[in-house]
């Protein structure tokens, strides 16, 4: 009998399941863009009943269970005037309402996969460069993309490997707590943008949530600020993944040379049944030794991602990195700077292969940001865009660098302690998208807000001589060592905080004289609050010191940045030209001798180039020739010693080229040269003509040639083979005193199978185990093989 009542009960949910579905119906459709690629994570809702979802990457959309009726579809995208399509459901049917976008939209652009064999390794389309959508043949700034596409092909597993993809980076200087660092146009730049605004770390960045990196040229303060975010060589800005609206991911396995290796997953999902509320997870744990004696890390990160389309103009995004990383620092050698001879690091003998240190030199960092943004569509014209952005690095442990004393003498520099950086940037934008008369004006106006707070507690060491050509047993440091004279009251101890506001306003305009002629007009005025330093010692409060070093209090600067623009579109989406005058400023605390207060330095850049898009995307590049020019820096005094004065200049002018190209079908090229000419024209009688040490090579060249088979049995194996090139750069130039870093050709090869469902790859950095240096000395990993095995779903 039960079994009678239970099949009676299926029975009835059947046919009442079966009325229902022939009692409703659906509706599907797909969103293109104008030039037929389909449109991911675009807004469509139905009117009547209040309903949203998101497309997909293959720009699909799917309602299901709908009554019979007359519905009306509305499509929101950001930047792009608002669609409504009339349908009909009909019971028991599938309603199809496709759109093609009529005019192109970069915000939809730079969501597009790159797909297909056309070109895949060009994505040049972005809303950050300019803060508002333009393409990249309207925006008179230089900027350099390295999507995920080269990172995958490529097994860049750190920010150093993806940078070899940009013009003039140049080896990566690594830090001693693992934070890198690159040169752009003569000037040292950080990756410390991301998604657009400040995103600081004092720490090791793992890539494995990158979606791209953006190299942009040049100095940007006018919309990224004076803040650690820029420089005068740019910006590199970090733009993350994003959720979409699908189920999938991967799980990825990396195993080397030096006891590599790396677990990456990346996991994606709706989180409701709309689709509109989604989640993705990025996350990746590494261990590797040092190919030195000694030396090691082991870091994790975890980097979970949420959005939600809350109705068809309001929408949120929350993205947090969090990462922690135990190791030891890396070699960083400081050459004796009054040797009075020219050398080159080959000279100096320095062993190529030895730390002096030890594995208890210990630091530990731990860095956590939060980015959280509000979108909503105030009108058809303009949109607001609210920015919270929160960054925390902390670092414990020992950070070490290598002093040298003579010629053949040297100590280790260790710091132990704890050290925290805070710093929180609010931003509220309104962008905008308007005529006025007949032309057309793209703006964003906004206001900017940047706390900056630093805590110290930590005292600078120095371990006893060691010679380094002939070096004893245990020369160097370690643990015991360091501790031992800590406790005998030895070194230096800063114990400290410092706390510092700027407050921005800022307004940057692109104006369509006809559709082939725009100018942009920005400007940007900062006041910067200077909040002094607290030591915590004394329990005094102190500002800027004057150049004589007595304090100089808190002090507040106000400066004002533009950045100029015009691009003439010789062949509409195909060719322009395009020149630009833009400025960045530096803040300068204390004065001069006769009381005067130093003033922001500032430096200001002509440029002038051409972009092209030419053979139906097949070749994308630019080329551009930039001089800039520094003023305001400070010197010293020839009157007293003791102080310094504000007139000094430095010049760095130079010619760069970047392109990707796609000659045949599965065959794709990334090609980069840049030359950097950079000079002191009014400093220090020791620098004065010369050019400054740091500042990187002065000739470098990047290659990546891939062939991957486009189609039959073998389809997805591909090959790929890379060179990077810079010429002679200095680590110290004086009058003097010379010490070289010779020229470098570092080779890479890599060999892939890319399916669906899985990946397999082969890579080989410096196959030739070419001997090569960064800016500080730091001493690159010979021939490196990695292999991976990833998992796709």
């Amino acid at each position: 009998m039960p079994k009678f009542y239970m099949c009676l009960v299926a029975f009835l949910l059947v046919n009442i399941t079966a009325v229902h579905a022939q009692s409703t119906g659906s509706i599907t459709g797909q969103i293109k863009l104008v030039d037929g690629r389909p449109f991911a994570s675009a807004s469509v809702s139905i009117i009547e009943l209040k309903k949203s979802t998101l497309t997909d990457e293959e720009g699909k959309y799917n309602f299901k269970n709908l009554p019979a009726s007359t519905y009306h579809i509305l499509i929101q995208v950001l930047g792009a005037p608002e669609q409504i399509i009339e349908t009909s459901v009909i019971s028991g049917q599938i309603t199809t309402a496709d759109f093609q976008m009529p005019e192109e939209n970069v915000m939809a652009l730079q969501e597009v996969t790159v797909s297909g064999n056309v070109n895949r390794f060009s994505k040049k389309e972005s809303k950050y460069v300019a803060r508002l959508p333009l393409k990249n043949l309207e925006n008179p700034q230089v900027y350099n993309t390295v999507p995920k596409e080269v990172i995958i092909e490529q097994s860049a597993i750190d920010l150093g490997s993806v940078s070899k993809n940009v013009p003039g980076a140049g080896i990566p200087m690594i830090a001693n707590q693992g934070r890198v660092t690159f040169r752009s146009r003569g000037f040292e730049t950080e990756p410390n943008a991301r998604n657009g605004v400040a995103g600081a770390a004092f720490s090791s960045i793992d890539p494995v949530n990158l979606e791209r990196v953006e190299a942009i040229k040049g100095p940007s303060a006018t919309l990224f600020g004076a803040s650690v975010a820029s420089s005068y060589g740019g910006v590199y800005n970090r733009v993350t993944k994003k959720p979409y609206n699908d189920f999938g991911g991967e799980i990825a396995y990396f195993g080397g040379s030096y006891n590599f290796n790396r677990l990456t997953a990346d996991v994606n999902t709706p989180v409701n049944e709309d689709k509109t509320a989604l989640f993705r997870l990025n996350a990746a744990t590494t261990n590797q030794k040092s190919f030195q004696d000694l030396g090691f890390t082991k870091n994790i990160s975890i980097a979970p991602s949420f959005s939600y389309q809350i109705t068809d103009r309001l929408s949120i995004l929350l993205d947090v990195e969090f990462g922690q990383e135990k190791g030891t620092s890396v070699v960083r050698f400081n050459p004796f700077n009054r040797s009075n001879k020219t050398q080159s690091i080959v000279d100096i003998a320095f062993p190529y292969k030895r730390t002096f240190m030890s594995n208890d030199l210990v630091y530990n960092t731990q860095m956590l940001n939060i980015f959280g943004q509000i979108n909503y569509k105030i009108s058809e014209e303009w949109t607001s865009q609210t920015i919270i952005s929160r960054a925390r690095s902390t670092i414990d442990g020992y950070i070490t660098a290598i002093n040298g004393l003579s010629d053949t003498t040297a100590r280790v520099q260790v710091i132990t302690g704890n050290t925290n950086f805070i710093a929180t940037d609010i931003q509220q934008n309104f962008i905008g998208d308007f005529k006025i008369g007949k032309f057309r004006n793209r703006m964003v106006a906004g206001l900017d807000y940047y706390n900056n707070y630093n805590d110290f507690d930590r005292l600078t060491i120095n371990s006893p001589t060691f010679d380094f050509i002939n070096p004893p047993a245990n020369s160097g440091a370690n643990k015991q060592m360091i501790d031992n004279l800590a406790e005998s009251g030895s070194g230096t101890l800063r114990k400290e905080k410092n706390r510092d506001n700027t407050y921005a306003v800022y307004v940057s305009d692109v104006f369509n004289i006809t559709d082939r002629l725009s100018t942009m007009l920005s400007l940007r005025v900062d006041r910067y609050e200077y909040l002094g330093v607290y030591n915590i010692a004394t329990g005094v409060t102190a500002g800027g010191l004057g150049a004589n070093g007595t304090s100089a209090g808190p002090y507040n600067q106000t400066s004002l940045s533009q950045k100029l623009g015009a691009v003439y579109e010789i062949s509409k989406d195909h060719l322009s030209v395009f020149t630009n005058y833009m400025n960045g400023f530096l803040i300068k605390s204390g004065q001069a001798l006769d009381g005067t207060a130093f003033k922001p330095e500032h430096a200001n850049q002509l440029e002038f180039g051409v972009k092209g898009d030419v053979f139906d995307h097949r070749l994308v590049g630019t080329i551009s020739v930039y001089d800039i020019r520094v003023a305001n820096s400070l010197r010293q005094d020839p009157a007293d010693t003791n102080y310094s004065i504000q007139d000094g200049t430095q010049r760095s002018k130079g010619f760069e080229a970047e392109f990707t190209a796609n000659p045949f079908s599965g065959f794709n090229v990334i090609a980069g040269y840049a030359y950097n000419d950079s000079e002191y024209t009014k400093a220090d009688a020791t620098v004065n003509g010369l050019r400054p040490a740091l500042s990187g090579p002065a000739n470098t060249v990047n290659l990546w040639l891939s062939y991957r088979i486009p189609e039959g049995k073998f389809q997805g194996l591909g090959a790929g083979f890379g060179a990077n090139y810079g010429s002679m750069s200095y680590v110290i130039n004086t009058q003097t005193t010379k010490v070289t870093i010779p020229e470098y050709t570092l080779l890479d090869a890599s060999l892939y199978y890319d399916q669906p469902k899985y990946r397999i790859s082969v890579k080989v950095n410096n196959l030739t185990s070419e001997k090569a240096w960064n800016v500080r000395l730091t001493p690159q990993m010979p021939a490196q093989f990695i292999g991976s095995f990833a998992l796709k779903f």
